[in-house]
């Protein structure tokens, strides 16, 4: 038996080459444990080997022999590669469609297994794009019994079937060091197998049963490990950490209430209602706030900020981008003007002399709200008393940026034995689906506001082919004309050649010469510096251009109510919520409102995507069909959410699993809040190494 541990390089490993140790490293498998942690993608049945003679049309058929001709035939791009199966029984013909290159593999003397469709052609038979493995001269002693087959991830440079070799040279060995972390009786009452036998039963089934056991195990404990590392930060928040008490009376509730240009809908003030019950206590806050586009989130989160003032300390909002920091800024500043509030933009566009004051103002106490982007989580950024932290746009930052934004702000705020934290809202308008918001944020208490502000009007969409341009422009001249404004959206800002995007020079310069002719049009892009998108941006909302072409830094806080038209070129481009926030950029107002999507998707998924922005305007009806459409790994990867994505685990399929391990890690922790017991060394310290970081608590307990 090879002596090695699961530590042990492949390198180091006999049995596996070294050409076949470098392909590994490079799809990011160094060792013995990593290549047993490899799973396979799915399982295959592979028919057993028949002599060449036996084999009848119709059926699934496998068998070896050795390469007798090849030729290439077709012309131009229809070329197909030929050969000859020759065993000592027969003949069998191999004819593989546009892949000319296998001539460069495979040609007379080759050894070959392959597997596929027999079909009959004249008095010969053939089998089309078999699969296929290239033997070695002796080829392999014994023909294959009927069996289920893993099918690898694999690469240009190593194939399923070196990988499937690889693993069979270390599985016997290395599934004895494997330690289960979940006790026997534990795994009994929810009847799952060890840890070690779920690895053997994905590597080497024995039946489809078995794989469908191990892959349960396997999910379990990936949502298991994530839902324990977001109820440990749960509660080493609420029992270690204190916030400020903040004050709440009429009095503070009358007076915040003045500062609005409007009266709050029952839904935001049932909101307001939870947030000030969480921020009055010294527990400290974990809320996110989620609303459709338009739903008034910012109006909620400057209550929870002036509630901080009030009580003499100072709150936070940190955006996306700088579009929308300078947004904020612009709309808050108005509500608090003649008030005594002290409000300050930092950007990474700030100029240094202005940066340099603001800096001293919030040491100093001076600024009681600062708003900006990212750049409010550099080191050199310190609050005299900072009570309440509001991210908005959640989704853009993600898991890992929100647990810095809290420990970055509780080393500015703790002393000694009491650390203290600020509350902590996060918002989205990008409403999350129910199974993403049990993993993402499940550490959060979750308020949801429904509908619109009074006077508001659901905005009517409608997606048309490119054919259509010239009429939709027409059209969108004769609301220009009727005094209404307008939004195009375009995917790019500069020209890159033939198959490019639709860009926004070329779309400006065809408008302004063509039907928007003599109409003031605009540009807003993201490489123009602040005071020019300031500028723009003004203009704008005073009615002095009547049209902006922009990309996509309009998708969020952008506010004219007097915008009544939305025109979004290659919409098929687009994601469902990247569309749904741009829609949301019109029916601000009392008008009636249009969202006019331009494109022609070339993929299924392209055009559900644009079928369901013309069924509904509920962006959680969209979130949805989002998560339907493109599946957890476009939102639950690392991009978005900042956790490692899933190797086993699917939200789409798995959530009677997600639903037990959250109801098991809940209670785990309720039992040890810590995981500091003598048999929860193993899971803590693996639920540490794949969440300590993103989720931030590598440094609890």
């Amino acid at each position: 038996m090879p002596s090695f541990a699961l530590t042990t390089p492949l390198h180091d490993v006999p049995g596996i080459s070294a050409r076949d140790a470098d392909a590994l490293g490079l799809l990011g498998v160094p060792n013995v444990g990593h290549l047993v942690a490899y799973l396979p993608m799915r399982h295959e049945f592979e028919e057993a080997e028949a002599p060449i003679s036996s084999l009848e049309p119709g059926r699934i058929v496998s068998a070896r022999g050795e390469i007798t001709a090849t030729r290439v035939a077709g012309m131009g791009r229809k070329r197909r590669f030929e050969a000859v199966l020759c065993d000592d029984s027969g003949r069998l013909d191999l004819v593989w469609f546009n892949m000319a290159f296998l001539r460069d593999k495979i040609g007379p003397g080759t050894r070959l297994r392959v597997q596929g469709t027999a079909k009959q052609r004249g008095h010969l038979l053939q089998v089309a794009n078999p699969r296929f493995e290239i033997l070695d001269l002796e080829g392999e002693p014994g023909e294959r019994d009927s069996r289920l087959r893993p099918i690898y991830p694999a690469s240009e440079r190593i194939n399923s079937r070196a990988i499937e070799r690889c693993v069979g040279r270390v599985l016997g060995p290395a599934l004895e060091q494997i330690e289960d972390h979940l006790p026997e009786a534990y795994r009994r009452e929810r009847d799952m197998p060890p840890l070690a036998e779920s690895y053997r039963m994905m590597h080497a089934p024995e039946s489809e049963d078995e794989v469908v056991s191990a892959r349960r195990r396997l999910a379990y404990d990936e949502l298991l490990l994530l839902q324990l590392g977001v109820h440990l930060k749960r509660a080493h928040l609420r029992q270690t950490l204190t916030s400020p008490a903040l004050r709440f009376d009429g009095e503070v509730d009358a007076h915040i209430r003045e500062r609005f240009p409007f009266a709050l809908t029952p839904e935001q003030d049932a909101v307001l209602r939870d947030i000030a019950k969480d921020l009055s206590s010294s527990t400290p806050t974990n809320r996110l706030i989620q609303g459709d586009v338009g739903s008034g989130k910012t109006v909620v989160a400057l209550y929870a900020m002036l509630m901080a003032v009030a009580t003499g300390h100072q709150s936070a909002l940190m955006a996306p981008t700088e579009l929308l920091a300078e947004q904020h800024f612009l709309s808050i500043s108005e509500m608090l003007e003649q008030s005594k509030v002290r409000v300050a933009l930092l950007t990474g566009s700030t100029p240094s002399a202005d940066r340099g004051a603001i800096l001293a103002g919030l040491v100093a106490g001076e600024i009681d709200l600062l708003i900006g982007t990212h750049a409010l989580l550099t080191e050199s950024v310190r609050f005299k008393s900072l009570a309440v932290a509001i991210i908005d746009e959640q989704h853009r930052f993600g898991v890992h940026q929100r647990a810095h934004l809290r420990t970055h702000a509780t080393s500015m705020e703790g002393s000694g034995d009491d650390p203290t934290t600020p509350h902590v809202l996060v918002m989205t308008a990008t409403p999350i689906p129910r199974t993403l918001g049990m993993t993402l944020f499940g550490d959060l208490d979750i308020s949801t506001i429904d509908g619109l502000p009074p006077g508001r009007t659901p905005v009517r969409t409608r997606v048309v082919g490119p054919e259509k341009r010239p009429d939709v422009y027409g059209w969108l001249r004769t609301k220009l004309d009727e005094g209404d404004q307008a939004y195009v959206v375009v995917p790019a800002i500069d020209d890159g050649g033939a198959d490019a995007p639709m860009n926004l020079r070329r779309l400006m310069r065809d408008l302004e010469e063509g039907p928007l002719s003599g109409k003031r049009v605009a540009a807003l892009h993201g490489r123009l510096n602040r005071d020019t998108r300031e500028h723009v941006m003004a203009r704008f909302r005073s009615g002095l251009i009547d049209c902006l072409v922009a990309t996509t830094v309009i998708e969020v806080g952008v506010d004219v109510p007097n915008a009544t038209v939305m025109v979004i070129e290659e919409a098929d481009r687009f994601g469902l919520a990247q569309l749904h926030q741009l829609r949301g950029r019109v029916g601000r107002g009392t008008k009636p409102s249009v969202c006019v999507l331009i494109g022609e998707a070339k993929t299924d998924d392209g055009r559900r995507r644009l079928e369901v922005m013309a069924e509904t305007t509920s962006g959680f009806v969209l979130a949805e069909r989002d998560l339907e459409i493109r599946g957890p790994g476009e939102l639950f990867g690392a991009r978005q959410s900042g956790l490692p994505p899933f190797q086993v685990a699917d939200l789409t399929r798995d959530l009677e699993l997600l639903a037990m391990a959250r109801r098991d890690a809940a209670a785990w922790i309720g039992r040890s809040p810590r995981l500091a017991g003598g048999g929860e060394v193993l899971v803590r310290r693996r639920l540490m190494k794949r969440y300590g970081d993103s989720l931030g608590i590598a440094d609890v307990g």
